[in-house]
């Protein structure tokens, strides 16, 4: 196999999903856009989304430690945000996203 090959196989095998329901105060704060810039910073891509019941919900793919990461990050929010409770699931990658982006 070739280098890029290579290192296409391991960013392959490194891959992880995440599917976060964020609750509290957590709209209304900018925690869209707190959630986007630091999935950005860690190199993440998926996407948050405000839901009808005041939650907030991610999906984010990436390597499992920047995952772990990002969740510790949606856990304290932005500084307006009073996070009550983040339900993680681990469902398997799906691949489909290029970027982290705000779903409107």
């Amino acid at each position: 196999m070739d280098e890029g090959g290579l290192q296409f196989y391991n960013f392959c095998i490194m891959q992880e999903r995440i599917e976060c329901v964020i609750r509290g105060r957590v709209q209304m704060v900018l925690f869209r856009d707190f959630a986007k810039r630091k999935a950005d910073e860690l190199g993440l891509v998926g996407s948050v989304q405000n839901m009808p019941d005041g939650s907030v919900n991610v999906a984010a793919e990436g390597e499992e430690e920047k995952l772990k990461q990002f969740i510790e990050l949606l856990k304290k929010g932005p500084l307006l945000a009073r996070v009550d409770d983040v339900l993680v699931k681990w469902p398997e990658p799906q691949s489909k996203f290029h970027n982290f982006q705000i779903i409107f």
